[in-house]
């Protein structure tokens, strides 16, 4: 009779965690960093129609890396959290604080879980305050670590160097122009994807899409 081959429970957390952190590193990084007007969400994207930053509420925004189907169903989950918090509580109750704790059971639980696979994604909950001093990001790992950044969160690919270069050139003052140049400069690609939370607009929906025209170099 053969005997069942046994692994201990701390090999198998570094396995699960080992191959989360692999399927993420495929993954083309994403730039997340505060601007004068707001905070803007820039993405290294080839795709036209495969979105890796989208809006999830009045004036709270997502970004991922990893696996698309897995980040794309995290998405639709925060959406129907965020809607079903402001319409049985109020629109000022749903906050990047909440949402970055749902998503962090949810990844959490898949990645304690033996009977299910870790998610291969990494995010980004940004939310845009009153004032700037309000401004929220909050950096949700595949095993559900949430980390607080104050300025600026890079996730995905060589994501080290690639923050460590924004931070290089980083004013919380900055023009968009130059904000999105620096993240351009530091992902080492003219195909983008742009989007932004702007503090100064009459719209309740602060999230907005930047058009090729406005991304482009000039």
């Amino acid at each position: 009779m053969s005997m069942p081959f046994y692994v201990s429970p701390e090999q198998q957390m570094q396995d699960r965690a080992e191959f989360a952190r692999k399927g993420i590193a495929r993954g083309r990084a994403v730039v997340v960093l505060r601007y004068a007007g707001g905070i803007v969400l820039v993405a290294e994207n080839r795709s036209t129609t495969l979105n890796k930053v989208a809006e999830i509420y009045d004036r709270i925004a997502f970004a991922a890396v990893g696996r698309y189907n897995e980040f794309e169903t995290l998405r639709v989950a925060g959406i129907r959290h965020a809607d079903l918090r402001g319409y049985s509580y109020d629109r000022r109750d749903v906050t990047g604080r909440s949402l970055a704790g749902a998503y962090s059971q949810l990844l959490g639980g898949a990645f304690s879980s033996a009977a299910e696979k870790p998610y291969e994604v990494e995010l980004i909950v940004a939310e845009l305050g009153e004032e700037p001093s309000g401004d929220v990001l909050y950096r949700i790992s595949y095993d559900g670590v949430i980390t607080d950044e104050p300025d600026l969160v890079v996730i995905g690919g060589d994501a080290e160097r690639i923050a460590e270069a924004v931070r290089g050139g980083f004013s919380a003052d900055a023009a968009l122009n130059d904000a999105v140049d620096l993240a351009r400069r530091a992902l080492g690609t003219d195909q983008l994807e742009v989007a932004v939370l702007e503090r100064d607009t009459p719209r309740r929906r602060t999230f907005r899409r930047l058009r090729p025209d406005e991304v482009a170099r000039d």
